[in-house]
């Protein structure tokens, strides 16, 4: 046993860097476990100053000094980030209270319809168990309004948090922008001079993650602003909610889609039934989503983030488990991450070890 753990100490361990890489992934492992939501809002504010650095960058390839590059891209980042906050964000919460509200009338529909079932197919539901699956349904969505009452009632702390982030987070990525090179100048004075391994791992880190960040958000805007506007054109009930549901759900590969359908299609069948608006809704959604996974994703994407639709899940599980909503925001850069250092690490050819004295 002992000799198997000395071959891989020295197949993997044997540099110096690599056993500084350990360390660095077990510090960071351990403090997004332990302090993960108070960070939270620090490593938002560099994932946006990320995609602002990038119009930056362009900006200043176009010829404009790295002062206006810098200035042109955070007012940027600051209308999107305010418009959002201040407009969008209200009225997405008015029509999910709304959506909340009208529930009971959507469970009436729901028993109504469901009320021919026992008749055409007595061995599969009865009336009694109808009446029953009714019944629960009333007592949660019971639990449900009195939830976001409570809520709501209860909510000054939180709406205080969100506040001291909407002023936070705009500081810091103004400082993360304005001080760039200083800031990772200071980082590098802790690693040694000469680390190959680390410039390797962020070399590919860098370009993967540069991809997937700006295409991600481009994708997102595109997905969630085409789908709100084609459900304000059909005339669906919540666009802005099942619109902003839709945008976000491209986050989450293949789960997000599958999720995001239900809502969807709930909203537009209590709206209108079995018709043939609600099938032209449902029509006009699946071909968003059709144009969004075969036409969209390989061209804002390419093959830069190369990860299978199991190792995706898989990441998605993993750091959702241990780290909520923020971890899967960074599921995949985060699995990108593994799989850089994983393609990156030394290994050497080891010679037998020994054998004891005989």
């Amino acid at each position: 046993m002992l000799d198997i753990f000395k071959k891989w100490y020295r197949r993997y361990l044997s540099d110096e860097e690599s056993v500084l890489l350990l360390v660095l992934l077990t510090v960071s492992v351990t403090l997004l476990m332990t302090i993960g939501d108070i960070l939270a809002p620090v490593l938002a504010s560099i994932v946006l100053a990320y995609l602002a650095q990038g119009l930056s960058a362009q900006l200043q390839g176009f010829g404009l000094p790295r002062w206006l590059g810098v200035a042109v891209s955070y007012l940027v980042f600051v209308g999107v980030f305010f418009g959002f906050c201040f407009a969008l964000l209200p009225l997405v919460w008015r029509q999910m209270l709304s959506l909340v509200s009208q529930m009971p009338d959507m469970l009436e529909t729901t028993r109504q319809f469901l009320g021919v079932l026992p008749e055409r197919y007595p061995h599969i539901v009865s009336r009694v168990q109808l009446s029953e699956l009714i019944a629960v349904a009333q007592t949660e969505i019971a639990g449900l309004g009195q939830t976001v009452v409570k809520r709501s009632l209860a909510s000054i702390p939180g709406i205080l948090t969100v506040m001291v982030y909407v002023i936070l987070i705009p500081m810091l990525v103004f400082f993360f922008l304005k001080d760039r090179e200083s800031i990772i100048d200071w980082i590098a004075g802790f690693l040694p001079a000469e680390r190959p391994l680390l410039q390797r791992i962020w070399g590919e880190m860098n370009e993967q993650f540069a991809n997937y960040a700006r295409g991600k958000v481009l994708e997102m805007l595109i997905v969630g602003s085409v789908s709100y506007f084609a459900f304000i054109w059909l005339g669906l009930d919540y666009a802005a909610l099942l619109g902003l549901l839709v945008g976000i759900s491209v986050i989450v590969p293949y789960i997000g889609a599958a999720l995001v359908t239900l809502p969807v299609v709930m909203v537009g069948f209590f709206q209108w039934g079995l018709t043939s608006e609600f099938y032209s809704m449902f029509v006009v959604y699946l071909f968003i989503q059709v144009l969004d996974g075969n036409v969209l994703v390989p061209l804002l994407f390419s093959e830069a983030v190369n990860l299978h639709p199991v190792a995706i899940i898989m990441a998605v599980l993993f750091f959702g488990g241990i780290w909520g909503v923020w971890g899967v925001f960074f599921a995949i850069p985060l699995a990108t991450l593994i799989k850089a250092i994983i393609n990156a690490w030394p290994s050497q050819e080891l010679k037998e070890l020994p054998g004891p004295a005989s």
